[in-house]
C-alpha cells in the first residue's frame, strides 16, 4: 500500500487475519495472528460447543490449548458497514466446500470480534 496512514478495509483486515491464522496453523505459532485482536476482543464459535473467548489472552489460551489443524481458504467477503465483515471459508482440506463464515468485527485495524460458523 502506497498510503499508510489510511486504515485498512475491513475486507483487508479479513484477509491478513486469514493469512496470519493460516502461517499459525503451518507453524504453531499464533502470537502474529493475535497482535491483530484488540486487548478486549471477544471470540466465538456456532455449531460447536467451544467459547466463547473474552479477551486476547483467553483467545491466546483457545488456540493454545485446540489449536485448529487446517487452513481456511476465503470462497466469498463482503463489507455490510458499521466494521462487518462476513466472509464464506471452506477448509483447504476441502477445497470450495463452504465450511461456514467468519463475521469479523473490527475498528481500525484491530479485531473486536470475529464469530466463527460451521455448517453440518
Amino acid at each position: 500500500r502506497e498510503d499508510f496512514d489510511e486504515p485498512r478495509s475491513g475486507i483487508e483486515v479479513l484477509f491478513e487475519h486469514v493469512v496470519r491464522f493460516n502461517d499459525g496453523v503451518r507453524t504453531g505459532d499464533w502470537a502474529p495472528m493475535l497482535e491483530q485482536f484488540a486487548a478486549g476482543a471477544r471470540m466465538s464459535f456456532e455449531g460447536v460447543p467451544v467459547g466463547p473467548f473474552v479477551g486476547r489472552d483467553a483467545i491466546a489460551a483457545a488456540y493454545r490449548d485446540r489449536p485448529p489443524d487446517d487452513e481456511i481458504e476465503v470462497l466469498g467477503a463482503e463489507e455490510r458497514g458499521d466494521g462487518l465483515v462476513v466472509a464464506r471459508y471452506a477448509w483447504v482440506a476441502q477445497p470450495r466446500v463452504a465450511a461456514g463464515e467468519l463475521r469479523l468485527r473490527h475498528e481500525g485495524d484491530a479485531i473486536v470480534e470475529l464469530v466463527v460458523t460451521f455448517t453440518d
